[in-house]
């Protein structure tokens, strides 16, 4: 039976958190310094949330959830690569802070957490951009030329795919897992009484 209490909190909690992610997807604002395919948003925050008052599991139900409820309320023009793009990276993210948060629950157990995350999170965009994501997009809706032209006009050493991973995609997804990461430690010191009283609870 507490079995499955617990299983029931962490779908609500998840659920709630992935409905507000979807809500600040809606928020996301483009950059001067990459291309606008380039959108930068902090939904990934709630999940972020997730992942340390209840662990990586509740964090990634909450990114996949929201990756769900986005494209059925608000529509996609990406077919769903865009969701699935961000379900990747904001799971890279997130997963590893709450594994490493629920073994050490403290300021610099977050920021270790964060800081994998955001290394965990590069390697994503790489992998999947250059193997999954650019190649299907391509297929389906932009020519690679179309792609390049756009990364070049803000960055004129854009001149391939190599080029537009390390100079677009890869700080691009530094920048954000940096500041999400960020406004979460401001959260997290936000939240340090109320995560002490659920260690409490937990313990008791």
């Amino acid at each position: 039976m507490e079995n499955k209490s617990m299983s029931t909190a962490i779908m609500v909690r998840a659920a709630l958190l992935g409905a507000i992610g979807t809500v600040l997807m809606q928020l996301s604002t483009p950059l001067a310094i990459f291309p606008g395919f380039l959108t930068l948003d902090v939904s990934d925050l709630p999940a972020l949330i997730a992942a340390i008052t209840t662990g990586p599991l509740t964090a990634l139900l909450a990114t996949l959830i929201k990756n769900l409820l986005d494209p059925i309320i608000f529509g996609t023009n990406t077919g769903g690569i865009g969701n699935f793009a961000n379900f990747i990276m904001g799971a890279a993210l997130v997963v590893p802070i709450g594994f490493i948060y629920q073994r050490n629950k403290t300021a610099m157990g977050y920021l270790l957490g964060g800081a994998v995350g955001i290394v965990t999170m590069v390697i994503a965009a790489v992998l999947t951009n250059y193997f999954i994501l650019l190649p299907l997009y391509t297929e389906l809706f932009i020519p690679m030329e179309a792609i390049l032209s756009m990364a070049n006009a803000v960055n004129s050493n854009v001149t391939d795919v190599f080029t537009l991973i390390i100079l677009a995609i890869v700080p691009f997804n530094i920048l954000k897992g940096g500041i999400v990461v960020t406004i979460g430690y401001a959260l997290y010191r936000a939240l340090k009484p109320v995560l002490r009283q659920l260690q409490i609870r937990r313990a008791t």
